[in-house]
């Protein structure tokens, strides 16, 4: 059985993390339309890293100005962002917490006014989660993003980082290539399962020689789109075990993209104060079939469900978005006995404030 105690220290592929919980990557809309990290954003990371996680996963940084979802996000595309990198993982150490950065390609899910040009997708076909109809990438498109994710980690390694993340979830780039719905190619990055996880897997070898196979990489991925002919958890098995295979650090399991409605990355509770740890079936499936530590995610609100989840073997970290928004130190609440549950109610109002660059929970807007 996994070890109970969320407050336990844990080794993860030689990183001392001091608990189990790790604050899930949240786009915050804090960044200037260069990329930088905001006096702001730093001052977040510094609050959070105090509130008790053990492990931060940034909001997405996109590794290309062409993967940028919306204009106020972190970058990790070039050199000038080093300093702001520097200074979150600055400042998350000197709370004692450790930091991720998490690096991703919006793909066909961007737009043209944001990324700067038409957006980029496995195949150029119209659909519900795209915002316009994408051009399709050449093997030349692919063989840049690779090599964009590669330097993104090693820029990640410089500034100080303790890991990375590639975001391989939400219907972004990489889990467009792995769906057969999005994926329609007929070359070597299509068809089979084989073909439509080329792109993931050269990325994690690129990004293994860049940095390193000792330094811990994880990989966020879909258990499953919950879309009609999209990925779904026997194919998100084979990917585990593939990644896994790789030596990668854990897998975070999530679910759904912008098309999947009521079944979607970012689900509302239907009942005031409800708690359903909604990916936890395919989180629970993928960890049967895998060696490398699994993180939970989804609706996950208290230390009951929580510890539930790891005495279970269900999962081996638990991974927290929404409530954290709320309260930046309910981990430190959760250990102390203060609080058994989060107050966050997953009305997603908090989203609403990052697009109009003022993120904070509506609820509770002085919190951050």
């Amino acid at each position: 059985m996994t070890e109970t105690n969320l407050f336990t220290p844990h080794l993860l592929q030689g990183m001392e993390l001091r608990n189990r919980l790790i604050r899930s990557a949240t786009l915050e809309g804090l960044c200037g339309v260069d990329g930088q990290a905001t006096p702001v954003l730093i001052d977040l990371y510094r609050q959070l890293a105090a509130g008790g996680c053990g492990l931060l996963i940034s909001g997405n940084a996109h590794v290309l100005e062409e993967g940028k979802l919306i204009s106020t996000g972190l970058g990790a595309n070039c050199d000038e962002q080093l300093a702001g990198l520097k200074k979150l993982a600055s400042a998350v150490h000197q709370e004692g917490g450790k930091f991720c950065l998490q690096l991703g390609h919006t793909g066909g899910q961007g737009r043209s006014k944001v990324c700067g040009r038409q957006p980029l997708a496995p195949s150029a076909i119209k659909l519900e989660q795209y915002s316009e109809t994408p051009q399709e990438m050449a093997t030349g498109d692919i063989e840049r993003v690779i090599a964009a994710f590669a330097s993104a980690a090693t820029r990640a390694k410089q500034a100080g980082c303790d890991a990375v993340q590639l975001h391989a979830a939400h219907g972004y780039l990489v889990n467009q290539f792995l769906s057969p719905l999005t994926n329609q190619r007929q070359d070597n990055y299509g068809g089979d399962l084989a073909g439509r996880s080329r792109l993931l897997l050269a990325i994690v070898s690129a990004v293994q020689q860049a940095i390193g196979k000792e330094f811990p990489l994880l990989v966020k991925l879909n258990g499953s789109d919950n879309l009609a002919g999209g990925l779904d958890i026997e194919e998100a098995v084979e990917v585990a075990k593939m990644l896994d295979a790789a030596g990668i650090a854990a897998i975070e399991v999530s679910g759904g993209t912008p098309a999947s409605g009521d079944m979607g990355p970012i689900r509302p509770n239907h009942e005031s104060g409800s708690e359903i740890a909604y990916n936890v079936i395919l989180s629970r499936t993928i960890k049967q079939q895998v060696e490398c530590p699994v993180i939970a995610v989804g609706g996950i609100r208290s230390r009951h469900v929580a510890t539930g989840l790891l005495r279970t073997g269900q999962a081996d970290y638990i991974s927290m978005c929404r409530p954290l928004i709320r309260e930046p130190d309910l981990p430190n609440k959760l250990q102390s006995g203060a609080s058994d549950k989060s107050t966050c109610t997953s009305c997603n109002g908090c989203l609403k404030t990052m697009l109009k660059g003022n993120f904070h929970c509506v609820l509770e807007p002085q919190k951050l």
